[in-house]
């Protein structure tokens, strides 16, 4: 994420890149980009790597902080992490970056909830 825009690219796809303004519309982009990719790989004649592709979406901690802040507070986040509200927000604001054990607390926190989430029935 950048401060006016998503961005995605394929490592395995090297120039198969995307922008969007939100998350769900880069969603749907870098999946248009990686048809219109290939289909130039095979026009060009080159060879097309025969795999599927799944996406994965990277978020730096600031900007999936940034991403969910009208969803996680900083106090839910505190307790769902055990990171304080504080250096929460420094991580947010950009002024200050995780160690990577921090990062993967955030992580694996939020793995931890997604999990739950998809336990529960209504």
């Amino acid at each position: 994420m950048t401060d006016n825009n998503y961005s995605a690219y394929l490592e395995r796809l090297p120039g198969c890149v995307s922008t969007a303004s939100t998350f769900a519309e880069l969603k749907r982009n870098i999946s248009e980009a990686i048809e219109f990719h290939l289909e130039g790989m095979r026009e060009e004649g080159d060879v097309v790597p025969l795999a599927e592709y799944e996406l994965v979406y990277r978020f730096d901690p600031e900007s999936l902080l940034r991403h969910y802040n009208g969803i996680f507070t900083h106090a839910a986040l505190q307790r769902l992490t055990g990171i304080n509200q504080r250096q929460l927000q420094r991580y947010a604001s950009g002024n200050s970056k995780p160690l990577d054990r921090q990062a993967k607390k955030i992580s694996t926190a939020l793995h931890h909830l997604g999990e739950e989430l998809l336990a529960v029935e209504l």
